[in-house]
């Protein structure tokens, strides 16, 4: 017996910008983000596309990598590194193999997972969330308990999770930071990955993914609590691990991209005149990141915290907040200085000596920094 799951219709990607309330979200899904470039490569999209693919694997790359379309249309890079990356992501996901995104924080594995599936299924929220509290119904199916006891086990009482509502819909599922779920919760999508099923053994019946369905992962193993995969789950994973930016103008590049996206949503000023203040926070990240500065002559202790992109997005979206509402609107050294100290100094102990030792020794004889120095100095007296 296969069951038909209850409220699996999917989304029409062309209409998804017009629901209600999409202008004034806060941070809009991918698939309504950036309705206008995924609308514009389906319509110039003459490649043969996989079932229930939106688009061919090539425009799904273009839309992630960037380009121009023979409109004119311009398709902003989602994604700032190697193409053969994606290009190897988007193929996986073309095949039944599931995708794991691996790398150390920050490394844009949710960002890609997103536009990922939003490229490919014109919906990217059928998603798990993975923490150390991430039951076995968030990955297979639970119950209504009010239909439950007044009815016993029934379709109508099963409320089904996103993988389920994925493989029914053969669309993209997407679970975030695999490895904080527990192990035995993880194990749950063996059967899943392997056999395309999910058995309902309270009704005796099944659900079986129909073409289309894949299952997008993301993990790291460098954070605290990590759970480690199984053998056999990760046999049925096939792992692209995503590198950190290859160098400083591409890091300065997609930090610039994210924070002057997010400004936008925040209403907060153009990032053009403080690029400045957003290399000198990459350049910090990456030269404590990597102990060592960037024209290798001095090497430098890391701090305990991950310095990732990501946080360097974080510090800058904040020293612009701080700019715009106490300031004059144009990002300064005081600006950034304190979430760069947030940032590196995790340790109160050992990663204080650290950051000290690094503004004295680097920062302070470094040409053309000394207004960073006197700011990052006043933060941390």
């Amino acid at each position: 017996m296969t069951v038909t799951v209850p409220g699996t219709e999917s989304t029409d990607m062309s209409g998804s910008a017009e629901t209600a309330g999409a202008a004034e979200a806060l941070r809009p899904h991918a698939e309504d983000a950036f309705a206008a470039e995924l609308s514009a490569l389906a319509a110039a999209d003459d490649r043969p596309r996989p079932a229930r693919w939106r688009l061919s694997p090539w425009a799904v790359a273009t839309y992630l990598l960037g380009g121009t379309l023979p409109d004119g249309t311009v398709i902003t890079p989602k994604y700032v590194g190697p193409r053969r990356i994606v290009e190897v992501a988007v193929t996986t996901l073309a095949t039944d193999r599931a995708l794991l995104l691996l790398g150390v924080p920050g490394t844009a594995k949710t960002w890609v997972s997103e536009h990922l599936a939003a490229a490919v299924s014109g919906d990217s929220t059928l998603l798990v969330q993975g923490t150390a509290g991430t039951p076995e119904e968030a990955i297979r199916y639970g119950w209504n308990y009010a239909q439950l006891l007044a009815h016993g086990p029934s379709r109508d009482a099963l409320v089904p999770s996103p993988v389920m509502r994925a493989m029914a819909d053969g669309m993209t599922a997407r679970v975030e930071e695999l490895t904080r779920i527990p192990a035995d919760v993880q194990d749950t999508l063996i059967t899943i990955l392997s056999e395309k099923t999910l058995p309902i053994p309270e009704l005796g019946a099944e659900v079986q993914a129909v073409r289309g369905f894949n299952l997008i992962a993301t993990a790291n193993d460098r954070d605290r609590g990590v759970n480690e995969l199984s053998s056999a789950l990760r046999r049925r994973f096939n792992t692209v691990v995503l590198p950190l930016p290859a160098t400083p103008d591409d890091e300065v590049d997609i930090v610039s991209r994210r924070v002057a996206q997010i400004g936008r949503s925040l209403e907060l000023p153009e990032v053009p005149e403080g690029v400045e203040e957003i290399r000198r926070v990459v350049t910090v990240f990456r030269e404590l990141r990597d102990g060592v500065t960037g024209d290798g002559r001095t090497k430098l202790k890391s701090p305990s915290g991950t310095l990732s992109t990501a946080e360097a997005i974080s510090v800058v979206t904040s020293g612009l907040a701080l700019a715009a509402h106490f300031g004059d609107g144009v990002l300064r050294a005081g600006d950034v200085a304190a979430g760069i100290l947030g940032a590196v100094v995790r340790d109160p102990a050992a990663d204080r000596v650290i950051w000290q030792e690094y503004l004295e020794t680097v920062v302070r004889e470094r040409d053309g920094w000394k207004d960073f120095y006197r700011a990052c100095r006043e933060v941390t007296a």
